[in-house]
Order: C-alpha cells, then sequence, then structure tokens
C-alpha cells in the first residue's frame, strides 16, 4: 500500500470542542473554590461550640467567675450577630479571593492568640478576632455555592452545606470532651491552628474570584444601627443565660435599646434599597419562598442551639454524667445528620421541598415532644435514639429550605438573602438558648422551694423547657406545608464572570 493509503487507515481521535473544554475548566475550578469553602467553614464553625462545655474549666485554670467566662461565648455570638448583617455589603464589594484569605486570616490569628493566652482578657480578644473570620466564612460559602452551582443540582451542594452549619456545632461538644479529658484548655485552640493553617495556605494558593464586585456605597449609618440592634437583642438575649434566667434590667434594658435601633435599620434600609444603596436589601421578603423558608430555619435553630445547651445539662446534673460521656452521647446524632444530608440534598433536586421538610418538621417535633418526657429515671439509653432522630428532622430541614430560601431569589439578590439567613440562625439561636435556660432555671427554682431534690428540679425544668420546643416545632409543620421548590429561571438571571 501507499503511504497515503496507510495514513487513510489511522483512526484519529476527535479534538475536544473549545467550549466543551472551557465548561470542564470551569466546573473544575467551581467545584475546586466550593470544596475549599465548605472544609475551611466546617473548620470556623466547629470552633463556635468546642467553648460550650470547657466553662467550669475555663473558671477554674483562669480564677474567674461563671458570669465572666460565659463572655467567651456571648462575646463571640455579638461579634457574629454584628458582622453577617454587613457580610451581604462585603460579599458585592469584594472578591470571593479577598475576602476569603481575610475571613480565614483573622480566624487564624484569633486562635494563635486563644492558644497562648495566659489569662482571660487576651482570651476574649481572641475570641472576638476568630468570630470576625467566622461571622465572613458562612454567608461567604452559601452566597457562592448559589451562584456557582446549576439549579438541577443544588439540594445536593445544600446537602454538604447543612453538613457544615449543622453537623460542625452538633460534634463540637463531642471533641470538645475528648481533648478536655486528656489535655487543658489550650488544646481546644492548638488542635485548631494546623487545620486553620493548612485551610489558609491551600486558599491562597489555589482560590479563585468567580464573582465579579461592583462599587457599593458604604452607608456608616447602617452598619452603626445594624451593630446597635443585632448586638442589643443578642447581648440581652445571651444575659438571661449569664442571669441563670433571671430576667432584670440588665437583659430587658439591651433587649429594648436592640429593637429600637433595629427598627429604625429596617425602615433606612426600605429608603435605601429604591437605590439600591441598602446594607441588608430587605426585597428578599418579597418573594414568599424566601420568608416562608426563613422561618422554618429560625425554628430549626432555635431548637438546635436549645437543645444543644440542654441536653449536656440534663446528662450531666441528673444522670451524673462526665462532660466526655455527655459529648459522645450527642455524636450519633451528629453522625446521622451529616450522614443523611447528602441523601436528602439528592430527593429534594428531584422532588422539590415538601416531600423532606414536612417529614422533617414531623420529626423535630416528636423528638421535642419525646425529651420532655425525661426524667430522674429515664435510662441513658432511652435519650439517645431522640437525639438521633431529632437530628434526622433538622437535616431534613435545613438541606432543602437552604435551597429553596436562595434559590427563589433573584441572582443580585443572593448575598443579601444568605446574609440575612445567616443572622436570622444566630438570633433564634440565642432565642432557643435564653428561652430554654431561662425556663430550665424558673421551673428548678420554683421545684428546689417546693422540697424537690436537684436532681429532680432540673429534670422538672428541662420538661418545661422541651414543652415549649415542642409547641414552637409545630409552627413549623404548618409552614413548611406551604414551601414550594423555585423556578430555575429566578436562579438563572445573570451569568458569573470567571477570572
Amino acid at each position: 500500500m501507499s503511504s497515503t493509503t496507510d495514513e487513510s487507515l489511522v483512526v484519529r481521535a476527535p479534538s475536544p470542542r473549545p467550549g466543551k473544554t472551557l465548561e470542564n475548566q470551569h466546573r473544575a475550578r467551581n467545584s475546586l473554590v466550593i470544596n475549599l469553602l465548605l472544609v475551611s467553614t466546617f473548620v470556623v464553625i466547629l470552633n463556635e461550640t468546642v467553648m460550650s462545655v470547657a466553662t467550669p474549666r475555663l473558671m477554674a485554670d483562669l480564677g474567674i467567675s461563671a458570669s465572666s467566662a460565659q463572655w467567651l461565648t456571648s462575646g463571640f455570638l455579638l461579634t457574629m450577630a454584628i458582622i453577617i448583617p454587613i457580610s451581604g455589603f462585603l460579599l458585592q464589594r469584594f472578591h470571593t479571593r479577598q475576602l476569603f484569605i481575610a475571613a480565614m486570616s483573622l480566624f487564624l490569628i484569633g486562635t494563635l492568640l486563644a492558644a497562648l493566652s495566659p489569662g482571660f482578657e487576651l482570651l476574649l480578644i481572641a475570641r472576638i478576632i476568630q468570630a470576625g473570620g467566622t461571622a465572613v466564612m458562612v454567608p461567604l460559602l452559601m452566597t457562592t455555592a448559589m451562584t456557582l452551582e446549576p439549579p438541577a443540582t443544588r439540594g445536593r451542594r445544600m446537602g454538604s452545606i447543612t453538613v457544615v452549619i449543622a453537623v460542625a456545632p452538633a460534634i463540637g461538644p463531642t471533641i470538645a470532651g475528648l481533648i478536655l479529658s486528656q489535655f487543658s484548655w489550650r488544646f481546644l485552640f492548638a488542635i485548631m491552628l494546623p487545620l486553620a493553617a493548612v485551610a489558609l495556605i491551600l486558599g491562597v494558593r489555589r482560590m479563585q474570584n468567580v464573582t465579579e464586585p461592583r462599587p457599593t456605597p458604604v452607608d456608616v449609618l447602617s452598619i452603626v444601627l445594624a451593630a446597635l440592634g443585632f448586638g442589643g437583642i443578642v447581648f440581652g438575649l445571651s444575659h438571661i443565660g449569664e442571669t441563670g434566667g433571671h430576667i432584670g434590667p440588665g437583659v430587658i434594658a439591651p433587649l429594648a435599646f436592640g429593637a429600637a435601633a433595629l427598627a429604625v435599620f429596617i425602615a433606612r434600609q426600605v429608603t435605601l434599597q429604591r437605590r439600591d444603596r441598602a446594607l441588608l436589601d430587605l426585597r428578599t421578603f418579597t418573594t414568599p419562598s424566601f420568608t416562608l423558608s426563613l422561618v422554618v430555619l429560625a425554628i430549626c435553630a432555635l431548637v438546635l442551639f436549645g437543645s444543644l445547651i440542654l441536653l449536656p445539662l440534663y446528662m450531666q446534673n441528673v444522670l451524673g454524667f462526665t462532660v466526655l460521656q455527655s459529648g459522645l452521647m450527642l455524636l450519633p446524632g451528629g453522625l446521622a445528620m451529616g450522614l443523611s444530608s447528602p441523601v436528602i440534598g439528592r430527593i429534594y433536586d428531584r422532588f422539590g421541598p415538601p416531600p423532606v421538610a414536612i417529614p422533617g418538621t414531623m420529626l423535630i417535633t416528636l423528638a421535642m415532644a419525646a425529651l420532655t418526657l425525661l426524667s430522674v429515671s429515664t435510662p441513658w439509653w432511652a435519650a439517645l435514639p431522640i437525639h438521633v432522630v431529632l437530628s434526622v428532622g433538622l437535616a431534613l430541614t435545613f438541606t432543602p429550605l437552604f435551597s429553596a430560601a436562595l434559590g427563589s431569589l433573584p441572582t443580585q439578590l443572593y448575598s443579601h438573602g444568605s446574609a440575612t439567613i445567616n443572622t436570622a440562625q444566630q438570633v433564634a439561636g440565642a432565642i432557643g438558648t435564653a428561652v430554654f435556660i431561662s425556663t430550665m432555671a424558673a421551673v428548678s427554682t420554683a421545684h428546689t422551694e417546693s422540697g424537690a431534690s436537684a436532681q429532680e428540679a432540673v429534670a422538672a425544668g428541662v420538661h418545661a423547657a422541651f414543652l415549649i420546643g415542642a409547641a414552637v416545632s409545630v409552627l413549623g409543620i404548618i409552614v413548611a406545608a406551604f414551601i414550594r421548590k423555585p423556578r430555575t429561571a429566578s436562579s438563572t438571571s445573570s451569568t458569573v464572570t470567571g477570572h
């Protein structure tokens, strides 16, 4: 045969289409960015609840009172409540990479200071610095995921985010219990240091800009009002926990001041958003699916954080568990939530919110009702499956409603929507903690005065607190029934620019 004939017999692979190659590159870039944000956000949120079981150790080692030690958690939550409402503006003004590096650098600096703190004052400052980084990371993750993920697979992606947002706080006390059983409280932060450092280094090397910032004017008055409003409310609610449920001037004054500042903040945002200059655009509430989803998500946050503080108290003060044992009791529920969330996301992608959110709110209500039956004679193994059911119910609810809430908004409101959701969850979590603690304290005191033992009094207080949680959870069932999957068109109203 001639050489020409030989060449004609060679089968050459078709060259890839340029458009297809570019699409694959964008998909790989988007996956890398979201996964970096997921890992980093898991680390910063895990840090949020590790301090919850360390208070007695800190009081002994630092020689401080319970009210002072409580500020290590209250100060963290207060900082989060102030910064999260501003995150919508930050996400519009700065590149993804800039925000990531700034947030993780703040968190790393705060963690290092905490690990080296010789006393209470520097430790409190370190916790506030940590909170500054944490407050930016969560909205950054949610906004970026909604911007980059196609509508058809957003449920799956939100399942991964649920693992981060809901599971990390759930397993934080378990990890803290394991560390404190063997090491000093400083190791709570020393363990976080290499994780945060690796996340920051990877982000510096691999994080890419995936959104197009726009010059957004800063309204200083809105920032001040947001800080005073949300900060005052969270401060007042946190003070209820510090005072053991006593509602006096130290609680009422900051709550009233915060509510007044918040009312002025809302009025100002309504005015500014007419010119697209709002710090937190409240037009998100004109979308019914967003508003309804937000209500249920707030209820879930109230139940989650309220139960996270109440169950360890019951296990330690009534059942006589150690810190480590009570932490391990919460671990199966955290694992159940983590394992079920991705599967739930796939179900949402196919069928929408009702088939998962409605059963989820029902399971939450059922679990809260079962928790009202806890008493001094309840065997330890009976509380374990109840907490697992509660965790699965929360996963069934969190995952679809994150997607339904943000997916119902036009793209330009994603950053404001994620900031609103995270602010609502932060405030609802503070409300849940305050209501559960104050109810338990008041009922326990009444039973102690009537002659009940310390264990019986605490058990009665826990019963009353979970009864309130069960009643609130019923509202979640009703609201969840009206939430529908957002239309694809609303989620793809603008394109994303890659860099």
